[in-house]
């Protein structure tokens, strides 16, 4: 049943008319960059919005980056570095596959930066198109060969850098099928990319491999690694946040899936279960994303869990 499921969700998916995702230099126009020190040698750089949150570690030995935005604001993410290092910039993480967090790297490949990600990451950089989950998927050119990373690994790396181990490890699928985490133990700071945000519901990327149950299990691990004093950056959100948020941004997650199985196992369509409004109770706090809503997570959850037959009239 799941697994039917699934490929009715993904052939959907894959059906549909999809525009092309633009962006241009002047859409960044006026866009500033800001940088705030979270603990330890770890920094967040963001954008206004909170959107693709950057975690960089600094130190003498160099700066290590976790994500690298939009190409046109690649010279003001090396800027907002340059406020708290002179130090060369020398590795990057990619998270995940999307636009909004690999934009950069082509930049930063071009300065001499080594490039890091999953196997399943690079295997999205090769592919002839990509997408972007928000407003009902839209695709975007490959990156170019430059960009792409150099270093993949399928499990977990470490990096031994500026007196501190940095651990970075692969995730069940989630956000997506390729998603890091990265641990900063000395600092205590867990950049979480975005199987975790503070502005929305989930964004589960089916089309990239995406699945409710690996972010819940992956959730579960950041939860079990953060201790009472761990910063965790989120991949979208305008705030550090700590272990207890993460936990109930869980149970968020548990008790709208437990809402909506339970009107599967009533036999009700996915129109009559957005009907029934299994969010309400968190829509005020997690709806606040453009392109991302309930009308966009509680499908994903009921095809998942194994919910068949189509909203009537969308």
């Amino acid at each position: 049943m799941f697994a039917k499921a699934l490929l009715f969700t993904t052939a959907t998916l894959l059906l549909l008319s999809v525009p092309h995702l633009t962006y241009s230099q002047n859409q960044f126009t006026g866009v500033d960059l800001s940088i705030e020190h979270v603990s330890g040698n770890v920094y967040m750089v963001q954008r206004p919005g909170g959107g693709g949150n950057i975690g960089a570690m600094v130190g003498p030995e160099g700066v290590l980056l976790v994500d690298s935005l939009f190409a046109p604001l690649s010279d003001k993410l090396v800027a907002a570095v340059q406020q708290v290092s002179d130090a060369d910039i020398r590795f990057l993480i990619n998270t995940h596959i999307h636009i909004d967090h690999i934009g950069g790297n082509q930049h930063l490949a071009e300065m001499g930066v080594l490039i890091f990600a999953s196997d399943n990451t690079r295997h999205r950089f090769l592919e002839q198109r990509n997408r972007f989950p928000r407003n009902g998927g839209t695709f975007v050119p490959p990156q170019s060969e430059s960009a792409r990373p150099v270093v993949t690994f399928n499990d977990r790396l470490s990096f031994h850098l500026n007196g501190e181990e940095v651990q970075a490890f692969l995730v069940p699928p989630a956000h997506t099928d390729g998603d890091i985490f990265v641990y900063f133990p000395q600092s205590d700071v867990l950049h979480l990319g975005d199987v975790y945000r503070t502005t929305s519901y989930p964004i589960i990327d089916v089309y990239n491999g995406g699945s409710l149950s690996g972010t819940i299990e992956a959730i579960n691990m950041a939860i079990e690694i953060a201790g009472p004093e761990t910063k965790i950056i989120p991949g979208h959100g305008l705030a550090v946040v700590g272990r207890e948020t993460l936990v109930a941004f869980r149970d968020m997650i548990l008790d709208i899936q437990a809402q909506v199985l339970g009107m599967i196992r009533e036999g009700k369509k996915l129109d009559e279960v957005i009907a029934a409004r299994p969010t309400a109770d968190y829509d005020t706090e997690w709806t606040n994303d453009p392109g991302w809503g309930v009308e966009d997570f509680v499908p994903v959850i009921y095809y998942e869990l194994g919910g068949s037959g189509r909203m009537e009239d969308r």
